[in-house]
């Protein structure tokens, strides 16, 4: 596949934390294949393009796996044990090609290698292929595995998610990381107004969650974001979906930047109600907090692949 240069791989976040919990972020490949009408990575702000431009376009990082290894041979002296690197927040680490280039899963192996932590966010299913190797680096350091699933409509799903694996498959890679140990959840945003916003969806997401041995289910807001770059994308999608919708979203949210779904106080009462039912873990402190010390009985690194 093709590479773009990199100077570093490992970059600390802004003010120590981020609100998932990492202390370092990665992203091991540029752009995105998912075509997930909503992204906000598409944003101009994040230098996004679109589709049929750039980002559209999955690119590896040249030498990644050599400059992280560098990179955690230096952090090392300064205690890499207490870094917890996250990735999946610009770039999904399990695009398709990650099957055959197995870049997210070399990194993996350097992070139990020197004994660093992990949080992931992905929709894809590849990610129940490495749960071993999370079992494995859970044993030393925290990991949390987030899957995203937004609505358990398939036909919806293929529509605004029109590359990611199906619900279905992604809540099976639930169960499959459960299974070997792993701190995993489900992540249920963004909801997205007039479509994925209705009380049936929520309650089928949470209790699709829960039959599956989800740790959690998050949801830090009932609604979206739309920024310039996604925004216009998102709107010129809107019509292909429902007649109509397009010219709705106009009409309430204009050129808002968060887009809250006029169903959300209602929609958070069932949320966490449904969470609360099935002993699911649902604010983000909490999550945290839990998967942070989580660190289950040594497994072997090819046990549950």
């Amino acid at each position: 596949m093709d590479c773009i240069p990199a100077k570093k791989m490992i970059l600390p976040v802004k003010n120590g934390i981020d609100i998932f919990g990492s202390t370092h972020m990665m992203n091991i490949y540029r752009g995105c294949g998912h075509g997930c009408i909503y992204c906000d990575s598409r944003s101009e702000c994040y230098q996004g393009g679109r589709p049929e431009g750039d980002f559209g376009l999955v690119r590896a990082k040249k030498d990644a796996l050599k400059l992280i290894e560098s990179e955690l041979q230096f952090r090392r002296k300064a205690n890499a044990a207490e870094m917890v690197v996250g990735t999946g927040s610009m770039s999904d680490p399990y695009n398709s090609f990650e099957k055959e280039e197995e870049l997210t899963r070399g990194a993996l192996l350097l992070f139990d290698k020197y004994k660093c932590g992990v949080g992931v966010i992905t929709k894809s299913a590849l990610v129940s292929r490495d749960a071993g190797l999370y079992a494995q680096i859970q044993t030393h350091s925290p990991v949390n595995v987030g899957i995203t699933i937004t609505t358990t409509d398939q036909d919806l799903c293929q529509k605004i998610e029109p590359n990611v694996s199906l619900p279905k498959d992604r809540f099976k890679a639930v169960s499959t990381l459960a299974g070997a140990g792993v701190f995993t959840g489900v992540h249920m945003n963004p909801v997205l107004p007039y479509m994925t916003d209705t009380e049936e969806n929520i309650r089928s997401v949470v209790e699709n969650a829960a039959a599956n041995d989800a740790k959690y289910v998050l949801c830090y807001g009932f609604g979206m974001t739309l920024r310039k770059g996604n925004r216009e994308y998102y709107y010129e999608n809107l019509d292909s979906l429902s007649p109509g919708l397009k010219e709705k979203y106009m009409k309430v949210f204009g050129r808002k930047y968060v887009c809250t779904s006029e169903n959300a106080k209602e929609l958070s009462l069932i949320f966490k109600d449904e969470c609360e039912k099935y002993g699911l873990l649902h604010r983000i402190q909490d999550i945290n907090a839990a998967w942070k010390k989580e660190k289950p009985k040594q497994k072997n690194l090819f046990e549950f692949e």
